[in-house]
Parts: C-alpha cells; structure tokens; sequence
C-alpha cells in the first residue's frame, strides 16, 4: 500500500465550532510569537516560550500572511541569537571569566526573573488573547482598554522597579553564595544599575503584545537585535577604556561599572523605544485612563497559573546560581555561556518548526479536534527529532573545538574555553529533550490548560534543586559547572517523560510507536556520524603541533562539521528515515518567506 507523505494527512471533518456568544477563552490559544528578549535568564525564557501567544490563523484566507510572518521572525530569530552571542563573546574577551563576568551575569538575570514574577507571565498568557477580543469585540477597535492596561502596567511596573531596587542587596544574598569565588558588592553595585530594566522590559512586551493583537509581527521580532547592537557598542567602549573594575573596594562610581551596566540598560530601552513607531501608526494614541476591566479579571485563574509557573521556575535558577557561586569562580559564567549555546539550534531550528505546527495545533484544539492536536504534536516531534538530534551528536563531538574557536581569542583563555568546551559537550544531549518539553507545554496551553505546565515544572524544578545541591558532595570544585550543565539538560529529560504521561492521560494513545522508529533511526545515525566527527577532531589535532587554540579549534569546527552532518544525514537517508526531506523543507521554506 502507498505511503503516506508525515507533513500531510487525510483531511477530516471540522466537528461544528462552539457558539460565539459570551467570553470563548478557545478563540485565542497560545503559540510561539517572537523569540525571547536577549540576555533572558533560563527559567524566564523557559516562562516566555511556555506562554508566548498569538492569534491563531484558521485555515484558508489568514494562512500566507502567518508563513510570511513566519519566516522573517525565523530571520530575526537567527539574528537576535548571533548578536546576542556575540557580545556575550566580546564581554568574555574583554572581563574574562571571573569574578567579574560572574557578577555581571547573576546582576543581569534580576530584571528577567522580576520582571517574569512581578508582570511577564500575565502579559504573555493572559493580555493577547484579552487585546485580539478587545479589538474585534469594542467599538473604538479596542483603545480604550489598551490605554487602561497600559496605565495600569506602567504604574505596576514603576513600583515593582523602585521596590527592587531598594531591595538590591536582599537580591543578591538569595542568589549569591558568600565565598571566595563570588564578590556580592559587585553583584549587588551592578544590580543598581541593570535592575531599571523590569520597567522597560515590561513596556517592551505590552507594546509588542498590542502589535501582535494588530497581526504586526515584525517590529517585535527586531527589537531584541537593537538591543543587542547597543549592548555591542557599549562593550566595544568598555574595550577601548584604560584599567579594569575595581574589585577591592567596590565602587559605584568606577566608570568601567557605569559604562557596562548603563550601557546594558540603555539596550533594553532601546528595545522598548524602536517599538513605539509602529504602534503610532497603527493610529493608536497613549493617554493616561485608569480603571480595572472585567475582561482581565475573566483570566485570573490562567495568570496564577502562569506566575506559578514563573516562580516555581525561578528556584531552580537560583539554586543552580547559589551552587555555581559557592565552589568556583567563572563557573556561572560557564554555565551561562553553555546554555546560550545550547539555545541557538532550539531559538532558530526549534522555533521555525514551532510556527510551522502550532498554528493549526491551536485551531484544531479551538475546534475540539483532538486527534488532528495528536497528529500535529507527534509532526512536531519528529521534525524536532531529525534536525536537533544531529546537531546535539555534533556538538557533543565538537564541544571543545567550538569554544576554543570563540572563546580563545587570546592565549591565556584556552584553559577556560576548554573548560566550557567540556561542559557543552556533556550537556549537549538536552537540546532534543528541552524542544519536546516545550512542544508539549504548547500543546497543554493550546487546549487551555495553563495547570498541568505548571504542576510539570514543579517536578522538574524539585529534581533539579535536589541535584544541584547534592553536585557539591559528589564532585571537586573545579567539576561542579559540568555537573550543573548536565543536572540542566537532565531535567528536560524528566519533563518531556512527565509530560508524556499527563498528555496520555488528557489525550489518549500519541502515535508514540512512529515517534520511537523516528528517534531510533535518527539515533543511530547521530551516534555514528558524531564518532566519525570526533574522529576526525583526533586527526586535525595529530596533525597540528602544539597546544590547541583558537586556530586550530576553527579548523577542528570546520572538518568536524562537514564530516559529522554529512556522515549523520547520509545515513539517515540510508536508513529512510521519512521526516528528514519534510522537516529540511519546512526549515527551507519559512526562510524564503521573509
């Protein structure tokens, strides 16, 4: 009998939609949107994927302009990541990885984590959907309540701000260990200066959540890359100043310290700012209109789920921090820069996928169609699988050749790149596992459900703090940021089990015998083509004397690469695995939609 093509399947019969009488909260379900804000903590970009929505685009007349949209965020996801490395690579070459890149990144997580807890998750989970009703349903086109919310948001944010400032210091005890390897003065002088972000991350998401509710997509999209190009320039000043921050005393009025932390600052409000244009061309006029609207109160039960979510996530990080901060300096920094370059495949080859899927995904779950979400989610799955399970095996073979060929940019950081090399490559494998757990967080939020994440998050942020504070019992000092790399990546593992079992129980039976032919296939394929990419790792190195450094991890990356995608793919079509040509099409295509 004739195979059937994974991207395509039969058509079905619509079940009738549910009237549109009353508050229908199916209508508008959660999607993937724009890529989150650069320099994000994980535990609130984790928050910002779950509940990152949109409108979702029923079939037919609205479906070219999504794949449009689409595609140029794809691009400007791609952007926002290497620039968003890319000064997280000039900050490394300019501070090093020390005490000082430690402090500047534990002070940089504050605003995310706040702003997440303080107003995040409602804006991302709850106010879309409530602006997309405004907008259809009021007759002034929605503006009056925009102009409530944002009202209401900025005096939410202001005092949030002002508070967390204030409370600077408290801050920095929760997440800094008192120790040698850790400076809580300079945590705490950086936390002043970084922590007027909450504010204007805040008028960032809800400009651009306004815009997406008007199916304005790409000002959000771009944004987080103005940020990051001002961020560059301040560096490239840093660079270019005599001396280095001063450590012993702290001061804040160390021009290096103001220089990096207002600079910094000054990216996010350039992020707020560029936004703005568009929203004013869209006719819509800011004043301020105070009031509560009984449309966000229809939500409460869906935004403390959220923050649930967001908060129970933030332990996690701060374990994670207090460990990094207790046994060794530059190991947060490590951890840092890993999971960064653990997310570029996910935030460019995850992401794209995702705004393929989870457009339809989210109106079969409106029409209460659930094996057409069943059929989509195992799609997903197995797009997710033939593209990021290559990439996790090359990255585990070329983890020290890719942060010697980024990180060694000068002679006496080899030693350090090697370091984060290893921790890369023992905590590649949570690529995959982090793309299914998020595919199936959107997938609870597609059917409305904002309870089970949460509960989900629960477990795996209870697995992770217990590891993490066991990591020092087990493992040396200078060890613990591999065992902090790989107790993350484990995690994902755990959720995407925990979830599987919960979407069983909500769904029934998910095609999971077609999933695991997929995963074996690509599996097989990915361990041979990553022996054969470290093989040829081994015989560069042979053949080159001498200590290994940026040149040579360059020419390492370069062969490994070609050697390692090309051995992987070349077996997977061997092996016929049937997503390989569907999921490169998918990718392909959503770039020429730009």
């Amino acid at each position: 009998m004739p195979i059937r093509r994974p991207d395509t399947a039969p058509p079905r019969p619509a079940p009738p939609r549910a009237a549109q009488g009353g508050w229908h909260v199916a209508e508008t379900q959660p999607i993937p949107a724009v890529p989150p804000e650069p320099g994000m903590s994980q535990a609130a970009e984790q928050a910002t994927e779950q509940t990152q929505v949109i409108r979702p685009v029923s079939p037919g007349k609205g479906k070219p302009s999504l794949l449009k949209a689409s595609g140029s965020m794809a691009v400007a996801t791609l952007t926002s990541r290497i620039t968003g490395f890319l000064w997280k690579l000039m900050l490394a070459a300019v501070v090093g990885f020390g005490v000082v890149n430690d402090s500047f990144n534990v002070a940089n997580t504050l605003p995310n984590m706040l702003f997440e807890l303080l107003i995040g998750g409602v804006l991302t989970s709850v106010v879309v959907p409530v602006l997309v009703r405004a907008r259809k349903g009021d007759a002034d086109g929605g503006e009056r309540f925009v102009q409530q919310l944002m009202t209401l948001a900025a005096v939410v944010l202001a005092v949030g701000t002002l508070l967390a400032m204030i409370a600077a210091p408290l801050l920095t005890v929760a997440l800094v260990s008192d120790s040698d390897a850790s400076n809580r003065d300079l945590v705490t002088a950086f936390a002043y200066l970084l922590l007027p972000q909450i504010f204007f991350y805040g008028i960032s998401a809800l400009v651009g959540a306004v815009l997406q509710a008007k199916q304005i997509f790409s000002p959000p999209a771009w944004a987080p890359v103005v940020n990051n190009l001002v961020v560059i320039a301040t560096i490239g000043v840093l660079a270019l100043m005599p001396g280095e921050i001063s450590l012993d005393p702290v001061s804040m009025t160390d021009p290096q310290l103001l220089v990096l932390g207002i600079g910094v600052t000054l990216g996010v409000v350039c992020q707020a700012v560029v936004q703005l244009p568009a929203l004013r061309k869209t006719g819509f006029r800011m004043r301020w209109r105070w009031g509560w609207d009984r449309r966000l109160s229809e939500f409460g039960g869906l935004a403390l789920w959220m923050l649930g979510y967001v908060a129970i996530s933030q332990l996690g990080l701060v374990a994670l921090s207090r460990v990094a901060t207790a046994n060794a300096q530059g190991a947060w920094s490590t951890y840092s820069y890993v999971w960064m370059l653990l997310q570029l495949p996910y935030g460019v080859i995850g992401f794209s996928i995702m705004t393929a899927i989870l457009p339809r995904m989210s109106a079969a779950a409106a029409d209460g169609d659930h094996q057409r979400v069943i059929d989509d989610l195992s799609l997903g799955n197995r797009l997710s699988t033939v593209t990021l399970l290559p990439v996790s095996a090359v990255m585990t073979a070329l983890g020290v050749p890719l942060s010697l060929a980024l990180f060694a940019v000068k002679s006496d950081m080899s030693g350090q790149a090697t370091t984060l090399g290893l921790a890369l490559a023992v905590s590649a494998f949570g690529v995959l596992p982090y793309a299914l757990t998020m595919m199936q967080m959107r997938t609870f939020n597609a059917l409305n459900d904002a309870r089970t994440p949460t509960l989900i998050m629960v477990v795996m942020t209870a697995a992770k703090v217990l590891m993490a504070v066991a990591l020092p019992a087990v493992l040396e000092p200078e060890q613990i940021v591999f065992g902090l790399t790989f107790v993350n990546s484990f995690t994902f593992i755990i959720g995407w089990l925990v979830g599987e079992i919960w979407l069983r129980n909500r769904l029934g039976p998910l095609g999971s015998r077609r999933f695991l032919k997929t995963l074996a296939k690509t599996l097989v394929a990915s361990v041979a083509g990553g022996l054969l990419c470290w093989g040829s790792v081994v015989g560069v190195d042979a053949l080159i004397p001498g200590p290994a450094g940026a040149g040579t991890g360059w020419l390492q990356l370069l062969v490994g690469t070609a050697v390692g995608f090309g051995a992987i793919f070349g077996l997977m079509s061997v092996l016929r695995v049937a997503e390989l040509q569907p999921a490169i099409g998918r990718l392909t295509g959503l770039l020429r939609r730009r």
